[in-house]
């Protein structure tokens, strides 16, 4: 019998046929894929004189049966992990990261791409750049003996980065908290039922330190359980390999020349240097330690006494409701999720791109409650798919993500089929909900409008402190009144959420920025300070995370990070190594950018303008004038400052 992952899907757009795809397909087809791709980058060698189109295009055409092989398999590794698909894990992840560090620091491929010379148009150009760089970046350049050891260092950091994750979704399918029906009081009958397995209530742990129930939870103790079972994570676990990771990538840096691996990482983003994304944590870092101090003795307050962690969400919860009358469970009912989908996210897309995306019940997906969705343009030409994946499980990995299972490029005569992921667990959503639906289908139309030739420069394949630009941009549209008055509507009654409601949504937004601000700084500042270390890696995490927050003053009391170091799966798990800051980066192009739609308004004219100049872009343009050609001049970091609440602050850049 054929593979079905050695051969281009026959579905449209190349949606994988998940119906006939297998976990037993995968080694097998990863094994030829690999021949199948070495034997395409020999062909390359014996070429004679190296020209654009038989090195660098050929380069570009390569491996596409070993990226259909790993997008199948990572994919439905991150939303349904089980231990087969991490024992597969653990067989291949070994055998690719030598597999691609034998190409980049093949001699001769690297020698040919140095006597190249590019098309004088600028995603040429870029794409070289991009080549050139990441090849030294694997070690092209290095002796024998330094491409051996690093080597060494990228199989070992791979089995790291794979056992942290892992270890993560154990730590936190076991700290679950199981209540009493007394213990959950304060719930909806709707979050009940969401909870309920065989007469108790079972909580599944959120990737956050901070949990969303501790803000409902009317009894302390239920919140401190919660909260406790949070901060249990990784602890022991996961020790060992962040310390092994933090040695590995500080001599990884040192082997390919760089001070540190926060050198090494943000060499590559448009920050620049590290000492630019260190200085964007400890320029907003007092202001915001402030702010959050103010919050937490206002909310205690309404406590009547003293508040740590597992209370400030509760009482700040309670101070928003007295102040701005908005009620969490009373607003969620105006938000069932296929509303908020389709009358919310995909009609804000309408209006801006003039996008229409359809139900395709014809077409499956990796699950039953996975949706097919196909973007068309206007006209009715297909642009891609989206499918759609929101339901909570224990078996998928924490947060929110986009990813790709094929990915737009013209030289390949592809188009993108694209994947947003969520964890809901009851229909109606909260606010923190919405926004990060509309977040991640930004992520969605980054890869989706991508009009781009060659695949490495497509779609979401850019800097990760630009890749949050669409992303977070798009989660303005979630409350504009345009948007929000064409979705919220009651799940009972039909009736559109009320002005005065809406106001207070819009205000709570900016609500509690101080605590916002202050816990994403932290969890920053402990990755800048892992990543940063030049010297010996010390063996006390605790301790080790405790100074970093004092040199940064955000020693606050009851102030946990939104992330420490054994439950941090972004730096440890997944990409974002010396690269949690690029969040805040971002939303200053957001802040700034979104400016122009309030100026312009939410059009089709405005819309075109950022589809034609940041999403269908990708990496094809220089970031600094991508941005000018939509804003019209240079990022200002004031409106950052403002809507963090720091207009006292000064930002650089």
């Amino acid at each position: 019998m054929s593979n079905p992952l050695l051969k281009p899907s026959t579905l449209p757009y190349q949606l994988p046929e998940f119906a006939e795809i297998r976990l037993e397909h995968v080694e097998p087809a990863f094994e030829q894929a690999l021949q199948t791709h070495a034997a395409e980058i020999s062909g390359i060698l014996t070429e004679e004189a190296p020209t654009w189109e038989n090195t660098v295009e050929a380069f570009e055409l390569a491996g596409q049966d070993l990226d259909r092989v790993l997008s199948w398999f990572f994919n439905l590794q991150g939303t349904d992990a089980t231990d087969e698909f991490d024992e597969v894990a653990d067989r291949i992840v070994p055998k690719l990261s030598a597999h691609v560090d034998s190409i980049y620091q093949n001699e001769e491929l690297y020698r040919r791409l140095t006597e190249v010379t590019a098309p004088e148009d600028e995603e040429s150009r870029r794409l070289h750049d991009l080549l050139l760089r990441r090849f030294t970046r694997r070690g092209a350049q290095l002796d024998a003996a330094g491409k051996t050891r690093l080597q060494e260092i990228n199989q070992r950091l791979s089995e790291l980065s794979e056992r942290f994750g892992r270890n993560l979704l154990a730590d936190t399918k076991a700290q679950a908290v199981t209540f009493t029906r007394e213990e959950m009081e304060g719930l909806t009958d709707a979050q009940l039922a969401a909870y309920e397995q065989d007469g108790a209530y079972v909580v599944p742990i959120e990737l956050p330190t901070t949990q969303s129930l501790q803000s409902q939870l009317a009894r302390h103790e239920s919140r401190q359980k919660l909260f406790d079972a949070s901060r249990k994570r990784g602890l022991e676990s996961n020790r060992d390999v962040i310390l092994e990771s933090v040695k590995l990538r500080q001599e990884r840096a040192r082997l390919l020349g760089f001070k540190t691996h926060a050198d090494y990482v943000i060499a590559e983003e448009t920050a620049g240097t590290a000492e630019a994304a260190r200085a964007l944590v400890a320029d907003l870092a007092p202001a915001a330690a402030a702010n959050a101090e103010a919050e937490r003795k206002l909310a205690a307050e309404i406590a009547g006494h003293d508040i740590d962690g597992a209370d400030w969400p509760y009482f700040e919860a309670r101070r928003r409701e007295r102040e701005l009358s908005f009620n969490e469970n009373e607003l969620r009912k105006y938000f069932p999720l296929e509303q908020v989908l389709v009358d919310g996210v995909f009609h804000a897309a309408k209006l801006l791109y003039g996008i229409d995306i359809i139900r395709r019940d014809d077409l499956q997906g990796y699950r039953e409650d996975v949706g097919v969705w196909e973007v068309k343009e206007e006209d009715g030409t297909g642009i891609g798919l989206l499918l759609t994946d929101y339901s909570a499980r224990p078996s998928k990995r924490g947060g929110a993500w986009m990813n790709s299972f094929v990915e737009q490029s013209r030289l390949r005569g592809t188009k993108p089929v694209i994947v947003n992921v969520m964890s809901i667990p009851e229909n109606l959503l909260s606010v923190d909900d919405v926004t990060t639906m509309f977040h991640e289908f930004g992520h969605a139309l980054h890869g989706l409008l991508s009009k781009v030739r060659y695949p490495s420069l497509a779609g979401t394949n850019v800097p990760r402190d630009w890749v949050e630009f669409p992303s977070q941009i798009n989660e303005n549209y979630a409350f504009a009144p345009e948007i929000v008055r064409n979705y919220a509507r009651h799940v009972d009654t039909g009736e559109v959420i009320p002005d005065e409601l809406l106001e207070a949504v819009r205000a709570s937004r900016q609500f509690g920025q101080g605590f916002a601000t202050a816990e994403y700084l932290a969890a920053s500042a402990i990755d800048l300070a892992w990543h940063s270390l030049t010297g010996e890696v010390p063996e006390d995490i605790e301790a080790f995370e405790a100074e970093a927050l004092r040199e940064v003053g955000l020693d606050v009391d009851g102030l946990e990070p939104r992330y420490r170091s054994s439950w941090f799966n972004h730096i440890f798990g997944g990409g974002y190594s010396a690269g949690y800051y690029s969040y805040l980066w971002a939303e200053a192009l957001d802040a700034d950018g979104y400016t122009l739609v309030e100026e312009e308004g939410i059009n089709r004219e405005t819309g075109q303008k950022f589809r034609d100049t940041i999403l269908a872009v990708g990496a094809s343009r220089d970031y600094a004038e991508a941005y000018k050609a939509f804003r019209g001049r240079d990022k200002d970091t004031r409106p950052l400052l403002v809507r963090r609440g720091l207009a006292g602050s000064e930002l650089a850049g």
